[in-house]
């Protein structure tokens, strides 16, 4: 399996709903360092994984949708404790949709992963891979 990673960051504010989150009920602000790594089994006609720039805007232009904002004010998570976990299934979930609507070039069609870390400290990050 051959895999390629591109990396971005995002900085957003939330609260969570629930006792075991403690004072992280509280409105609070985190910034996210963002892996997106993208597999396939072999490589393409050119010998990539995928089209480095291209995967580069795409994961910029995905966490551009969601940076600088209070994710408790938008529609989408209403309700939702925006945690990391779902935050990389967020992220994953939106690539992928640029996957499959060309987005990253034609090369991609032979993507069969993707995976998304979102570390928030050195020494804590999440991850959620999902198959295209």
């Amino acid at each position: 399996m051959f895999s390629v990673t591109v990396r971005d960051h995002m900085m957003i504010a939330h609260s969570f709903q629930g006792e075991v989150f403690g004072p992280a009920q509280r409105l609070h602000g985190a910034t996210f360092v963002v892996d997106a790594t993208f597999r396939r089994g072999d490589l393409d006609v050119d010998g990539v994984v995928v089209d480095i720039g291209r995967a580069t805007e795409q994961l910029r232009a995905v966490l551009g949708e969601l940076t600088y904002r209070n994710l408790d004010d938008e529609p989408e998570f209403a309700g939702v404790n925006t945690t990391t976990e779902v935050l990389a299934r967020t992220v994953a979930d939106r690539l992928a949709a640029r996957v499959h609507a060309g987005e990253l070039g034609v090369g991609a069609a032979g993507l069969t992963g993707i995976s998304v870390t979102l570390h928030e400290s050195h020494v804590a990050w999440a991850s959620y891979e999902r198959s295209l």
